[in-house]
């Protein structure tokens, strides 16, 4: 399988924050979720595949190529859609147009002028204008008029109606059924990947917890719940996080498996969403200490 992406052993350090050997791929034909809570290192992530910061060390590659030595190449088949909209407020869509396309050597006013219609966009309002929903919908526009193979959206939901980021998730699965394209979505809005990631990265702190399919992350992790009785120093250490109450305990575990040969019958084990192991993963036993 043709990765798209390659990311390698990436670094990079701040006062007070460090990314630590970051490592994932992204094949061709897919749509990768990008998650983790706020300031655990995705946009940061996402700044360093764009040569937008230096890294320290690590590699990264995007159709094959260093993303530095052909950035330019690079640039010209990647679409970004940032969660800010960076356009010059006073312009009108159609103007703001004009100024983006000379820098994309495949720009195509009837790519451009496809997605104006199918945002149903006002080519001739102003940008201030806009409603944050409409915004995103053109930057996703101007992103996907010089047909990249590889789009880059860094929290395109946040802060966006149900049906408009229902709509977005839409469009992204029309646009991976081209198998040349792939789409690499950083969110904290798991809700939105169960519906359409195909590959999960899950970042924490600057560190990588998993990066795997969604299926196979789904698969194997398991909620499981029981009575408090059962848990003790050796069982509590199959678990992620667990949260225990009156009632008894639920926790996370990445191996359903094994909790099934750990606990027998004991225990329920239901199938997580992404929040529950994004939570769970952040929060560890600070649920099992607040309960007490």
């Amino acid at each position: 399988m043709e990765n798209i992406l390659e990311v390698k052993k990436l670094r990079k350090s701040f006062k007070n924050f460090a990314l630590d050997d970051i490592s994932f791929t992204l094949p061709k034909g897919y749509i990768m979720g990008f998650i983790g809570p706020n300031g655990a290192g995705k946009s940061t992530t996402i700044k360093l595949i764009m040569n937008l910061l230096k890294k320290e060390s690590g590699h990264i590659n995007i159709f094959g190529m260093d993303h530095i030595r052909h950035e330019r190449e690079i640039k010209n088949r990647i679409g970004f859609v940032y969660d800010e909209n960076h356009f010059y407020e006073e312009l009108t869509l159609r103007e703001m147009k004009c100024i983006i396309a000379p820098f994309y050597k495949s720009w195509c006013d009837k790519l451009f002028d496809k997605y104006m219609k199918i945002f149903k966009l006002p080519a001739n309002k102003k940008i201030k204008e806009l409603s944050k929903g409409m915004k995103m919908k053109y930057s996703l526009a101007v992103a996907l008029s010089h047909d990249p193979e590889l789009l880059i959206m860094d929290e395109p939901t946040s802060g966006l109606d149900p049906i408009v980021r229902s709509e977005l998730l839409d469009i992204l699965s029309d646009l991976i059924q081209d198998e040349n394209k792939s789409v690499f979505f950083s969110t904290h809005i798991t809700s939105d990947l169960d519906k359409v990631a195909d590959y999960v990265t899950f970042i924490h702190d600057g560190s990588i917890i998993l990066s795997a399919t969604k299926d196979d992350i789904l698969d194997n992790y398991g909620i499981v719940k029981g009575g408090t009785d059962l848990l003790n120093d050796h069982t509590q250490k199959a678990f992620i996080g667990i949260r225990k109450n009156i009632f008894g305990f639920e926790g996370l575990v990445d191996d359903r498996v094994k909790a099934r040969n750990l606990f027998k019958d004991n225990i329920i084990i239901d199938k997580p969403n992404l929040e529950d192991i994004m939570l769970y993963t952040v929060r560890g036993n600070q649920y099992a200490q607040s309960n007490h």
